[in-house]
């Protein structure tokens, strides 16, 4: 018995570990979705399909452990931005490199790995001011080959020179400055230019060729020297940048070009200073930010074989917050004020509150916090990791008073000084004609932010009869309309008028009024018996037969004339105008098919049958089939939708079409049985026996026709039709005699997935038989001509699902506890 008890308890203990590992879940009531961190929402993603459930249904399940509804939506948005987020970073990281065209760049350090992470870290946290300016693929700095030669630019080695002499002398020489710095000039011989500028380069040939072309000196003979190709220079970046090294660049390249191939600073490297070291000297110091705030490009010099540009670590940076037009990391120097530190964040937006910003400061213990106000903005200097917050002004009006209601001009206006109430309304352009006289209210906003109530006479006030109220900031006050204090009255009018409807009460408004406004009376109306019904409003409520209208019957002048003793229309009444006792318009049924004269026919009787409509079409054809007869009635209200006298039959309908819903949502999934019965209450036949009819006329089968019938009698069937469920659905020759099963048989035989007890016929007339079943016989409907066979498809079982799997799991682990507590 212990044994037994032991094997119990842990597979009690088993199941419970299981469910509770399922079903390892949070407390999410508390939960604030603008809290958490991209992780922590992979984390719940995670977690939610290691349990079987989807990106869709993690709200569901957040919801099912307390989070509130907002958070969940919340939650939803922050989800879809998370997987968003993950697939952009699924981009090649070289892919901006080569759109950027950086490949066309050397470069001999080896840290590509390090670099591109130092790439990614600086994307984390504020942005650095200036940072994208090098690693914008629109903007390259390339250097723009298609110019004259600058006159300051510096021969090196392998530079061409292009040497042309016009006038008395003509001649043209290529020549290619070597390694020393030497050209070789026929009949003049070499000539030392490397470390020329091309000026001084020219005025030294000059003077070498004056010697051999006399005419040189005399201006005779025209000398122009220019480069024929550009040579490449080796630049080191060094220090502070994303991508140190040698990079090979073209000689009329400059500081920016050097800068942009190379992914311009790191996340600690100075825009401020950065430096050209030329013959270990410091050559120019550039600031980024002239060419950042003003697109000046100062002290961007050209560069020269073996240059180093040194990019320092920055000195001082601060951070700049909130209600400015550009929030970022900025670099300051010495000299600089906050004054300045605004201007580089493009100056405050239009909702800044300019009279002081927030500032955050790091001491060497702690943080402190103290504002600047407007007048020490030009001489407060920041200092480094300062950060800078300039909140917005507060959503309220310092001046602002409302009125509303009736008057001719509401909405709100300056409280000025001494203002008043009468005022006020004075300003408003006075008191609207339906203005309420009694009362009016102010509602005033206490000094402790709570809500008083201040009521005064509306009329007194305008007369200056009482003392007029002083008003105060944020006083709102009301003026009721005379519409406002009562219900708006109307009147109504139905039945046989052009334009019924409901219309403005008005006093003294008579019956010939609103027949008049209701576009007077239709054909068939009648003058006579005209129905008024009224409000009652000092019934009996304690009496059983209490009235709860008063009605009244009148008779109008049909022609609307005059009278004195025309009846008076009070608040609701309703007026119903009713038809003429004999008139009555046209009703036709339409014949169809094999009868001798189709066509449309007019109703002569109330009580006229269908014999008696075949009898006047002139009987049917030699090929008519009787028995596949059927007749359609889709009611007067859908032929002729203005006929009062039709009885509507669309609610029996909808009825038939929700119980055909709720049979489906209960099971009944796609199947051909559901489809049909959907046909026939759209279809709107009617199963007629046309054979009976003719042979026993008037009898029972013999229907009275009614508004809209369509009759159709079909030429003589021959086939059957066999859908739904069979293996080869096709229509098959009638023979007599055949069964049902042969049939189906006739089209392959039932499906797997088969419903053959429900089985339905549905015979060419449009009345449908079902199936049966007597002990373990089927018993199947007689076929007929034109029938068509229907085989239902079985209802779908639906999958257990993940749900369904804690749940069973769930009780088994209940099961077990009741066991375990049984033995004890």
């Amino acid at each position: 018995m212990n044994f037994k008890r032991t094997i119990v308890a842990i597979f009690f203990l088993f199941a419970v570990l299981i469910t509770q590992t399922v079903f390892a879940q949070s407390n999410y009531a508390n939960v604030k979705v603008d809290e958490l961190s991209d992780a922590q929402i992979l984390q719940m993603i995670k977690k939610a399909e290691s349990i079987g459930y989807n990106e869709a249904q993690l709200g569901q399940m957040a919801a099912a452990q307390g989070m509130k509804q907002d958070e969940v939506e919340k939650l939803k948005l922050r989800v879809e931005k998370v997987r968003k987020q993950g697939a952009a970073k699924t981009v090649e990281p070289d892919s901006e490199a080569a759109s950027t065209g950086r490949e066309n760049s050397e470069t001999t350090d080896g840290g590509s790995v390090n670099n591109e992470k130092k790439v990614k870290d600086e994307e984390v946290g504020p942005k650095v001011f200036g940072s994208e300016l090098f690693k914008n693929g629109s903007i390259t700095f390339e250097p723009n080959l298609r110019i004259a030669t600058p006159k300051g630019y510096i021969i090196g080695p392998d530079d061409k020179l292009l040497i042309d002499l016009t006038g008395d002398n003509e001649a043209s020489y290529n020549l290619v400055v070597s390694p020393e710095g030497v050209i070789n000039l026929q009949f003049v011989g070499r000539i030392a230019v490397g470390g020329l500028s091309i000026d001084q380069a020219t005025s030294k040939i000059r003077n070498a060729m004056a010697k051999t072309y006399p005419s040189l000196r005399s201006g005779r003979t025209n000398l122009a020297i220019n480069l024929g190709n550009i040579r490449s220079i080796k630049v080191t970046m060094t220090g502070q940048v994303t991508k140190p090294g040698t990079y090979t660049l073209s000689s009329l390249a400059t500081v920016y070009n050097a800068l942009y191939a190379s992914g311009g600073p790191s996340l600690n490297g100075t825009f401020r200073k950065i430096q050209v070291v030329r013959n270990n000297k410091v050559v120019s110091t550039i600031d980024v930010y002239d060419f950042l705030l003003r697109g000046i490009q100062q002290n961007n010099i050209r560069l020269q074989d073996q240059d180093v540009i040194n990019v320092p670590v920055f000195e001082k940076r601060v951070e700049m917050q909130g209600e400015v037009k550009t929030a970022a990391l900025f670099e300051v120097v010495a000299g600089e004020s906050l004054q300045d530190l605004i201007g580089f964040a493009g100056g405050f937006t239009t909702q800044a509150y300019r009279a002081k910003i927030k500032t955050f400061q790091n001491t060497d213990k702690e943080r402190r916090i103290m504002d600047v106000v407007a007048a020490d903005f030009s001489t407060y200097a920041p200092k480094n990791g300062d950060k800078f917050v300039v909140e917005a002004i507060l959503d309220r009006f310092q001046n602002r008073v409302e009125i509303l209601g009736a008057v001719f001009r509401p909405g709100v206006y300056e409280l000025e000084k001494g203002a008043t109430l009468k005022g006020l309304i004075a300003k408003a352009d006075g008191l609207a004609e339906d203005a309420f006289l009694n009362r009016g209210y102010i509602n005033r906003l206490n000094s402790d932010n709570t809500q008083s109530l201040i009521s005064f006479d509306v009329a007194k006030i305008v007369a200056g009869i009482v003392q007029d109220i002083s008003l105060q900031r944020e006083d709102k006050i009301t003026i009721s309309s005379l519409f406002d204090l009562r219900d708006e009255y109307k009147v109504s009018i139905q039945g046989e008028v052009r334009a019924p409807g409901t219309f403005e009460y008005a006093d003294y408004i008579t019956l010939g009024d609103i027949i008049q406004m209701a576009g007077g009376f239709k054909e068939g109306a009648t003058p006579n018996r005209i129905e008024i019904s009224r409000r009652v409003k000092n019934s009996d409520s304690l009496s059983k037969s209490a009235i709860t209208a008063e009605l009244f019957t009148v008779n109008i002048n049909p022609q609307l004339k005059l009278e004195e003793n025309d009846f008076i229309l009070k608040p609701y009444d309703i007026v119903t105008v009713r038809n003429s006792a004999g008139y009555s318009t046209q009703k036709q049924v339409k014949l169809e098919g094999e009868v001798l004269y189709p066509g449309l026919y007019t109703i002569t009787s109330k009580d006229e049958r269908i014999s008696d409509v075949i009898k006047r079409a002139g009987g049917l054809t030699p090929y008519a089939y009787a028995e596949g007869a059927s007749l359609k009635r889709p009611g007067a209200e859908k032929v002729n939708p203005k006929d009062k006298n039709a009885i509507d039959n669309k609610e029996e309908e909808n009825k038939k079409y929700l119980n055909l819903k709720r049979a489906r949502e209960a099971g009944v999934k796609d199947t051909v049985k559901a489809e049909v019965e959907l046909k026939l209450i759209q279809s709107d036949l009617v199963g007629i026996s046309l054979d009976q009819i003719l042979h026993k006329p008037r009898s029972r089968y013999d229907l009275i026709v009614e508004d809209g019938d369509v009759i159709r009698v079909p030429r003589q069937l021959q086939t059957v039709k066999v859908t739904g469920e069979v293996l080869n659905p096709n229509s098959i020759v009638f023979l007599p005699g055949k069964s049902f099963k042969q049939y189906v048989n006739g089209a392959g035989g039932f499906t797997s997935s088969a419903l053959k007890r429900g089985a339905y016929i549905k015979y060419a007339n449009g009345s449908v038989e079902a199936g049966g079943k007597f002990l373990f016989f089927s018993n199947y409907p007689k076929v007929k001509p034109g029938a068509e066979i229907l085989v239902p498809k079985k209802a779908e079982r639906e999958r257990m699902t993940a749900q369904s799997w804690i749940g069973i799991g769930t009780a088994v682990a209940s099961l077990g506890a009741i066991i375990v507590s049984l033995l004890r």
